[in-house]
């Protein structure tokens, strides 16, 4: 196989993998499941992927990597509000499935946690580096040091990934991802080069 079609197969492994992951959870996602998600054999998936759990990290690490990209580019709330939506689908294949997995695994699973820490990172740092952008733009209010408005965001994130998870009404959640994102925004009247206190 080429290497397009290499990359082309790990990708449809990967989505099929994101699917049943999302549907079944770790331990629910057999070789069978996985096989039929990905309608490929054991032998094909496994030849990209070691064993299950190198499988459900690749899968985390490149919605992460695809998180990490969105927060660079559009910001934190934007990662809530494409949740939300994905939160419209039944079987929750996308990154909402993979978020609530990873969740619960970060909770269970010491290893799992210690191996997710540098992307668990990488996202913190994306946060904070756009938050930077946006004080210096004169666009981020100035009264709140960045990393407390990094903290309220995830903070904000976590809590909108265990009330999805709960499976409550989403109604109201855009409204209130518009006021979280109020209130990172500096406001009219305010100083703009004002320094919050150290």
């Amino acid at each position: 196989m080429s290497q397009d079609q290499l990359d082309a197969r790990r990708q449809q492994i990967l989505s099929g993998a994101r699917a049943c992951f999302a549907r079944h959870g770790y331990e629910g996602a057999t070789v069978r499941r996985l096989e039929e998600e990905t309608a490929l054999s054991r032998g094909a998936i496994f030849h990209h992927f070691r064993d299950k759990e190198s499988l459900f990290l690749a899968v985390a690490q490149d919605d992460a990597s695809a998180m990490v990209e969105t927060v660079a580019e559009h910001g934190l709330v934007q990662v809530m509000r494409d949740l939300l939506a994905q939160a419209e689908v039944p079987d929750l294949a996308g990154w909402l499935g993979t978020q609530l997995e990873v969740s619960r695994r970060l909770r269970t699973d010491p290893a799992f946690a210690d191996r997710w820490s540098t992307r668990s990172a990488a996202i913190a740092s994306a946060t904070r580096d756009r938050l930077a952008r946006q004080r210096a733009a004169g666009t981020l209010r100035t009264d709140v040091p960045v990393d407390v408005l990094a903290q309220f965001l995830e903070l904000a994130y976590q809590g909108l990934v265990l009330s999805l998870a709960t499976g409550r009404s989403t109604t109201q959640l855009t409204g209130v991802l518009d006021l979280v994102e109020t209130a990172v925004r500096r406001q009219p009247g305010s100083r703009p080069g004002a320094e919050p206190p150290a």
